[in-house]
């Protein structure tokens, strides 16, 4: 069949979409490896990369095409003989080409900030457009992106669709009955679900090299699988054991670790009296969770770049734990480990899972002790669904829609400065030991985070265009100022501050794993001698958090 009859098929469009769809994704796919040229393999495994890229760019290709062969099926036969429907083919060729082209550059975007593909945290992301659209609004310059996306999209329409003939060859030989059209389409649509339901991402092999094995997937292929699985059902995609029978394993190596009789767990529980060999003490606790702090920015974990004169300073005078890892790369990860010393759960954490209140926490324990419990967070708290996570649970929640508009200094997509936040937290301070309340407060920030904008004057590098550099050496900044305004109140010397990061700033690496792209801080100073200075070299991860937190309280 020549091609010139196979062009005067209406379904030769869908081709050319096709066509269009694989070189844009293969265009992308060369755009990320030239940006992660120092860290993807150079082997022969990039082959793969590109040979297993082709057959999931043609899978998202098969199904991004299904609208456009239905609605070339149901127009009638002379429907492009009106100048209404050519004008809305020729629209809907430079929208189709943008949106390819759009993908493109969020897909840029988004391997800069992540090194992946479109995973789930952009499904997540999808949710909050408050915050990501400003977010994305302050960071990138979005008139001239959109500019550079409109004309380029008509000009590759002009260049490729037009000047070429192959639209107007494919509109002029679009006359086929309406049962050469359904057979045709039906078939068409056939073929690709057959090939897009046979893909499937677990077929990807096994990458020596993460940055290869990304690159062998395909953008929206990758977007719409994590949207299908953000909430995995264990009981299908998880092997499970005997329920009694794991309960019968985890107590019997729980005793044996402990040195209890497991005589004392009963049926399917795992409760037992946890006793400390320290004096009891009941100190307040604010704990600072600083977005996205990787250990690697700190000079008491060994940089040499000096953003964090303040953190290293205090580090001197706290209990420093050496090698304390996070257990994902999400803020609501690091939340479900620091509050509930849970692992992570198979795909959405316990933070944004239904069900989710009156959990057994570190909240429920310091109140079970008389402590008022506060959540505070310089953004919106809805956000990740954390109002609703420590609502449930028993705190008072005070974020920017809870504060005067007085209180409220310098904001950002993100939320109120860490300096505003940290007002916040003295003021909630000294209301409770004007009550006579001993405290615990869960304080998370906001400003290590892209935008990384901040009030001017502050430090030595200037907003925003520092990126991270200045971010993190504002958030240390906030926190001396912090500790400066603690130590004139009478609640400071009974209190223990705890530092802490509810992930890195990066978790990409040349493995699917990358250890040390999951190491944070973690501080527990004392300034009234509750907790000795030291370093502790022992392996830990958010998960021990709060046990051992309380342990150094002398709490049973």
């Amino acid at each position: 069949m020549g091609i010139q009859t196979f062009l005067g098929r209406r379904l030769s469009l869908v081709l050319l979409f096709g066509l269009l769809f694989v070189a844009v994704q293969t265009a992308t796919r060369f755009g990320l490896l030239l940006m992660s040229s120092g860290d993807a393999a150079w082997d022969a495994s990039l082959l793969g990369s590109f040979f297993w890229g082709l057959l999931f760019d043609l899978g998202a290709a098969a199904f991004a095409s299904l609208p456009l062969v239905l609605l070339l099926m149901i127009l009638p036969r002379n429907a492009f003989d009106h100048r209404p429907f050519r004008l809305l083919l020729h629209v809907l060729g430079v929208v189709t080409i943008g949106a390819l082209l759009f993908d493109a550059a969020a897909e840029l975007i988004f391997w800069d900030e992540f090194g992946a593909r479109l995973n789930f945290i952009a499904v997540d992301y999808l949710v909050y457009t408050t915050e990501v659209v400003g977010n994305i609004r302050e960071s990138y310059n979005l008139p001239l992106i959109f500019g550079a996306l409109g004309l380029g999209s008509a000009a590759l329409y002009y260049l490729l669709g037009w000047r070429t003939g192959l639209v107007q060859q494919a509109v002029e030989g679009s006359k086929e009955s309406a049962g050469r059209r359904y057979v045709s389409s039906f078939v068409w649509v056939a073929a690709c679900l057959f090939y897009g339901f046979t893909l499937d991402s677990s077929h990807l092999p096994d990458f020596a090299n993460n940055y290869n094995r990304e690159l062998a997937k395909n953008g929206p292929w990758s977007f719409f699988a994590a949207f299908r699985n953000n909430e995995l059902d264990y009981d299908q995609f998880y092997t499970r054991i005997d329920i009694d029978d794991a309960f019968a394993r985890v107590q019997h190596d729980i005793a044996l670790a402990e040195g209890i009789d497991p005589a004392v767990f009963q049926g399917r529980d795992l409760l037992r009296q946890v006793r400390s060999e320290r004096p009891t003490q009941r100190p307040n606790v604010i704990q600072i969770t600083v977005e996205s702090l990787s250990a690697e920015f700190l000079g008491t974990y060994g940089s040499s770049a000096g953003l964090t004169p303040h953190l290293d300073a205090l580090a001197a005078q706290s209990l420093v734990f050496e090698q304390f890892y996070a257990t994902g790369n999400r803020t609501d990860r690091g939340m479900e480990a620091l509050t509930l010393s849970v692992p992570p759960t198979p795909g959405r954490s316990l933070v944004k899972r239904p069900e989710n209140a009156n959990l057994f926490s570190l909240g429920s324990v310091f109140r079970s002790q008389g402590y008022t419990t506060t959540f505070l967070y310089g953004g919106y708290a809805y956000f990740d669904n954390m109002a609703t996570f420590f609502g449930g649970n028993g705190y008072e929640v005070i974020d920017r829609a809870a504060v005067d508009s007085s209180e409220i200094h310098f904001a950002n997509a993100w939320g109120a400065c860490d300096e505003d936040l940290y007002d916040w937290t003295l003021n909630k301070a000294d209301a409770d030991a004007a009550a006579g309340k001993s405290f615990h407060h869960f304080v998370m920030t906001t400003s290590n985070h892209r935008p990384y904008s901040f009030p001017d004057g502050r430090i030595d590098l200037p907003s925003k265009v520092s990126g991270r550099k200045g971010a993190v050496k504002y958030s240390d900044f906030a926190i001396g100022r912090f500790f400066a305004e603690a130590a004139k109140r009478d609640w400071f010397k009974n209190t223990v501050f705890v530092i802490v990061a509810d992930h890195c700033a990066s978790s990409a690496g040349k493995t699917a794993l990358p250890i040390e792209k999951y190491h944070i801080p973690l501080l527990i100073y004392a300034p009234g001698g509750q907790v000795a200075p030291g370093r502790v070299k022992t392996l830990a991860s958010q998960v021990d958090y709060a046990p051992t937190l309380l342990s150094l309280l002398g709490w049973n």
